[in-house]
């Protein structure tokens, strides 16, 4: 078992700010009378088939689909779902996994040994550019012994590897439903996991209901649940407000969390706690001027991050100085120890030093429908702090989450915004996937001393606190590359009406919500 609490802040072990102190309230046993719970977000799916995602549409899979490991309630190291795993070997290249006994998908068809199999072979089969593919490196085949045992047999020692079966990448599909080498098109779904999707409208809601065959940790607290997805925070809130929805998850701005923590109301509340998302700047080494690494260096040098989560997010993130964040092992301050406090002379100098005495034109590009209604002005904030600087002008443009993702896998940007939800709780996680030919930014990034010594050095030891040295390293190159630009650490914020209980409780240690931990109260 892996030992990640040395400090690992657990995610869900949130500190409940209520507005109003309610009345006494307890479950009445009939917790679905007013029909289901409805959850609103900014975090639109992009795909329904786990083979080609590796993104926000997580948030939905976990609750539609089933993985052999999960994190149930308090758990912030992977545990038995729909299978018991171990290592079998001593170095780690060996791992097992027994499926419980008469598992279904919610269609009724037999979920087996080879429907786990089918499920992790089509990802890399289809290998989607940006996909879940790239979570795959260790793996080097996967064998199916009788019905329900699977072996994975690696191709390197991989501690982390319990870590990736967890993610909602690894959902189990069924093979009748699922092609090998292509991705389901009817835009359907049956998984295996607590609710099936009975209703899909895309990108504006997403029915859930109980699936009842299914067999694996989670206690449902409701029934029912309905996902609403919104274009900006601010409509959000006022279905919270005006009642028609009932809990707010995903692209709260800061201007409506100030509002919700200084203007008390008799019937919303507020969960406030840590988090381990992240947003960042990616330079694209196709662009003329993003390969250079003075220009890189330069913009890293101006940016002020403190004005960004000051003006822009009125404190609600935190500056960022690493890729890893804070609250996990092996978080540094990396960036700010190699540039220190933002200066627009130094940053003139190394610029001057390469040979460039003229403005760099750059193109900074962001989503228009991702992250929050903040994303729009902390650019327009880069491009302030850029163009004042005197050694930049900088072209602001966007796109919707679905084309922008588009745009990125193809290499068409110079710099852009991204934010990074853990797949989960380690700093691998925040290191391994940006690098690498194959690589969650559609950008590739050779960075052979991250990818061949340190973080297989790091992925020998089962204990993550042993490691400190191989992330602090690899940290210590990001800089040096100056290919990413940690920008701000999250928070995570719920707002729910005050009859809903368990947003506490809601989240895993990659911060998805579990749906089935929400529940209505009623007064005594």
């Amino acid at each position: 078992m892996f030992n990640r609490n040395r400090g690992l802040r657990r995610v869900a072990a949130m500190a409940s700010i209520s507005l109003v102190a309610g009345c006494g309230v307890f479950s009445d046993g009939n917790p679905d009378d007013r029909g289901p719970i409805v959850v609103g977000t900014t975090s639109a799916p992009s795909t329904l088939d786990p083979a080609a995602s590796w993104d926000g549409s997580w948030e939905l899979f976990r609750n539609i689909y089933q993985t052999l490991l999960a994190y149930p309630n308090g758990a912030t190291t992977p545990q038995a779902d729909a299978a018991k795993c171990r290592f079998t070997d001593a170095s780690n290249t060996t791992y097992r996994c027994a499926l419980r006994a008469g598992m279904k998908f919610a269609d009724g068809d037999t979920l087996d040994a080879q429907a786990v199999k089918h499920s992790i072979d089509r990802i890399r089969q289809i290998d989607v550019p940006g996909g879940p593919a790239g979570l795959l490196g260790s793996l080097d085949r996967v064998q199916v012994i009788g019905d329900r045992d699977v072996v994975f047999h690696l191709n390197k020692p991989d501690a982390t590897f319990p870590f990736v079966l967890a993610t909602p990448a690894m959902s189990i599909v069924d093979p009748d439903d699922y092609p090998a080498h292509s991705l389901r098109k009817d835009g359907k779904v049956f998984g295996s996991g607590p609710y099936t999707l009975k209703s899909y409208d895309d990108g504006k809601q997403a029915q859930l209901v109980r699936n009842d065959r299914y067999k694996g940790f989670a206690e449902r607290e409701n029934s029912a649940v309905t996902i609403r997805y919104f274009q900006d925070s601010g409509t959000m809130v006022k279905a919270l407000r005006d009642g028609k929805i009932d809990v707010t998850y995903r692209g709260l701005a800061a201007d409506d969390i100030v509002s919700l923590q200084g203007r008390p109301s008799k019937s919303l509340q507020l969960v406030d706690g840590a988090g381990t998302d992240i947003n960042y700047l990616v330079f694209n080494p196709k662009d003329q001027w993003a390969r250079n690494p003075a220009v890189r260096k330069a913009v890293a040098q101006i940016v002020d991050r403190g004005a960004i989560t000051h003006k822009i997010y009125r404190d609600t993130v935190d500056p960022l100085y690493s890729m890893v964040p804070k609250g996990l092992t092996g978080h540094t301050t990396a960036f700010y120890d190699s540039f220190g406090d933002p200066s627009v002379p130094k940053a003139r100098n190394i610029l001057t030093k390469a040979g460039i005495t003229e403005r760099v034109p750059l193109t900074l590009w962001y989503t228009s429908d991702r992250y929050g209604s903040e994303t729009a002005l902390e650019f327009r904030e880069l491009k302030r702090q850029l163009d004042s600087s005197g050694l930049f002008t900088i072209t602001l443009k966007s796109r919707p989450w679905k084309t922008y993702v588009t745009g990125y896998q193809k290499g068409e940007y110079p710099v852009f915004g991204r934010g990074w939800f853990p797949d989960f709780p380690d700093a691998e996680n925040f290191i391994a996937p940006f690098v690498g030919q194959q690589n969650a930014l559609g950008t590739p990034y050779p960075a052979p001393k991250i990818t061949n010594v340190l973080l297989p050095e790091s992925r020998r030891e089962t204990d993550r606190a042993d490691v400190v040295k191989e992330f602090e390293d690899a940290q210590q190159i990001l800089v040096d590359d100056t290919r990413l630009l940690p920008l701000w650490q999250g928070r995570q914020y719920v707002a729910a009406s005050d009859d809903i209980s368990g947003g506490e409780q809601a989240l895993d240690p990659s911060t998805i919500m579990m749906m089935w931990e929400l529940y209505r109260k009623t007064s005594w």
